[in-house]
């Protein structure tokens, strides 16, 4: 029996995570759940999964505590950060879904790492932040780290057992990591200003938040798995390419020196990386139903065009450029996001508002968390500023 933390679990991944768990209470129980806000949510999936431990943010508390003792619930109820850290690290938890939204999964999902948890990450904002801290965190603890984005699990699936990211000494050549194109990807470009935050998370494939759809949109998320990939694989920017694969099939693929590309097919659904982590190195049920290629038909890949997604170059640029600036697009970008879906800025500024905040910020080492917390608060207090 592994005991599962789920932080941020009333969130589409932290849904789907629970939706796999529930089939298989022979293997798992939950040892912790978090949400933000949505506490009535919360509360529903304690009656339901019995934690140990629920956390919320700090005015929620009171709220939830009320709601649970309702429902004559002994899960104990905390808030913040800290409480979110000592979640994520406890003793008597094994796994630890990361699934909370942009860089307010930074601090638990390192603290998970440097108690040597099995972490499946799907905060690719943690990783594409802090990087090689990241990275040390796991290397010292031994914990175990499994991609969740589809992409990476993919990936993941493709690369041969005891991957160490030396692609050259298994022979990979390329990753090949696949994007649907977004809802906008056959748009007249000079429409893109008019876009609305309603047209921007209509995304043609998948379901998924508010913020991470946007990324979608603008194809800053797949920037960002860029990045990740980068981090998780040890691939260089040059090794790494993008393909615009509309149907979602392909998740991801992996090219080797010997003409070899390997991918990794399913239909477009997060519970099939979900399962794939949590029992890895055996595969279980998932609840998504089989793919059929005769239904599909057919499969179509072409080149991203930058000039539609310039997010995906910048995102480029911040991984050759190294130090701070990762950390910088990805503040900068969660402020321009939210600003967009305030509907405080068009669409087509939030690319802008960005470029000018890589530009305006000096890079620097990134050595410490709170070195790297002052780079995210530069990055967004810049851009608020310029959006002011």
């Amino acid at each position: 029996m592994q005991n599962i933390t789920i932080l941020g679990s009333t969130g589409s991944i932290g849904m789907s995570t629970l939706d796999v768990l529930a089939r298989h209470p022979e293997r798992y129980s939950v040892y912790a759940l978090s949400a933000h806000s949505r506490v009535e949510q919360l509360a529903e999936q304690c009656s339901q999964f019995k934690p140990k431990l629920a956390i919320v943010g700090t005015a929620a508390a009171q709220q939830l505590s009320n709601l649970l003792r309702a429902k004559n619930l002994r899960t104990e109820v905390a808030y913040g950060e800290a409480a979110l850290c000592e979640a994520a690290s406890a003793d008597a938890c094994d796994v630890v879904m990361a699934a909370i939204v942009g860089a307010a999964g930074l601090a638990p999902s390192l603290a998970a790492a440097r108690a040597g948890k099995k972490i499946l990450l799907a905060n690719k904002e943690a990783l594409v932040m802090s990087g090689q801290l990241f990275i040390d965190a796991i290397n010292k603890s031994g914990s175990l780290l499994l991609p969740i984005d589809s992409e990476h699990n993919a990936i993941f699936q493709c690369l041969p057992h005891g991957y160490q990211r030396q692609p050259a000494a298994v022979g990979v050549e390329k990753i090949l990591l696949t994007a649907s194109g977004g809802p906008f990807l056959h748009r007249a470009v000079e429409t893109l200003g008019a876009v609305t935050p309603a047209q921007a998370i209509a995304h043609p494939n998948w379901v998924m938040g508010r913020k991470i759809s946007v990324d979608s949109a603008t194809m800053m998320n797949k920037g960002l798995e860029v990045i990740e990939a980068h981090w998780l694989f040890g691939a260089s920017a040059s090794q790494i390419d993008v393909v615009i694969h509309p149907q979602s099939v392909i998740h991801s693929m992996v090219s080797y020196i010997d003409g070899s590309v390997l991918a990794q097919l399913g239909n477009p659904d997060m519970r099939t990386p979900i399962a794939n982590a949590l029992a890895y190195p055996e595969r279980i049920a998932s609840g998504v139903s089989p793919l059929d290629l005769t239904v599909i038909g057919q499969l179509q890949f072409t080149r991203p065009d930058l000039l539609r997604f310039p997010c995906l170059k910048l995102a480029y640029d911040a991984l050759l450029a190294g130090g701070s600036a990762a950390a910088i697009l990805n503040a900068a970008n969660e402020v321009a996001v939210q600003a967009f879906l305030d509907e405080k800025i068009g669409f087509r500024m939030i690319d802008q508002l960005i470029a000018r905040t890589m530009d305006t910020l000096p890079l620097c080492a990134v050595t410490d968390i709170d070195g790297l917390l002052d780079q995210d608060r530069l990055a967004r207090q810049t851009v608020q500023s310029l959006i002011s």
